[in-house]
């Protein structure tokens, strides 16, 4: 996770277990439908996944898993 996200996190502000959770069973969150087709491509064709959460009205979460299923991070838009 990024500093901001670990920010957050530390200060009891966002619970990442449940985004993780809804990223890797395929719910995609607030994405785009070319997006989301692009995930649900990726998931079986070694595609990058991307991940959009509201987390309130004004905190939005990202999560991005590389191609190669080498890391998955957290991050706000801002810090992209």
């Amino acid at each position: 996770m990024t500093p901001g996200v670990e920010r957050l996190v530390r200060d009891g502000q966002l619970n990442p277990l449940h985004y993780l959770h809804r990223h890797a069973s395929g719910d995609w969150g607030n994405v785009c439908a070319a997006d989301r087709q692009r995930n649900d491509r990726g998931v079986n064709a070694e595609g990058r996944l991307f991940s959009a959460y509201d987390v309130s009205p004004l905190l939005r979460l990202w999560i991005i898993t590389e191609w190669d299923r080498s890391a998955t991070t957290l991050l706000l838009p801002s810090e992209y």
